[in-house]
């Protein structure tokens, strides 16, 4: 099957107290957390690409803006969905919208990177290795 512009993939969740801000630790409110939000847009994403993969490939993700525009308190069910919007080789782009039972909390651009899981592992496990005492570590994705 062929990875194209228009496919969609969603994530849901119910908010819990753990994804609040103040238990995610960026900020200081018990409502949804913006880290908590940016997961459930990239697990929409992913979900969007799942059934099209072999099994020895997957994405990384390399980039994500996000714009959370309402809060979410706990107890209430929220939504991701994710549609491709470009694919350019192995980098593929999405819009994704956020929803909650009152209506939309979000949206983002998020690029995707498709890699062979394997041989980005060893990529990263041999930079870990030689390059121990850099403060950053990178992995070129080709």
């Amino acid at each position: 099957m062929e990875i194209k512009t228009g496919l969609t993939g969603t994530a849901s969740k119910y908010v819990t107290d753990s994804d609040t801000a103040v238990s995610v630790k960026s900020g200081t409110l018990k409502v949804l957390g913006t880290p908590v939000l940016a997961a459930l847009m990239e697990e929409a994403a992913v979900n969007a690409l799942a059934e099209y993969l072999p099994k020895e490939q997957t994405t990384v993700g390399g980039y994500i803006a996000v714009h959370h525009n309402a809060a979410t308190l706990p107890g209430h069910r929220i939504e991701a969905k994710a549609e491709i919007t470009g694919v350019e080789n192995k980098k593929i782009t999405f819009r994704i919208t956020a929803d909650d039972d009152k209506g939309p909390i979000g949206e983002a651009e998020h690029i995707r990177f498709i890699v062979d899981a394997e041989k980005f592992m060893d990529r990263v496990k041999n930079l870990s290795l030689i390059h121990i005492s850099e403060p950053t570590r990178r992995v070129v994705i080709s």
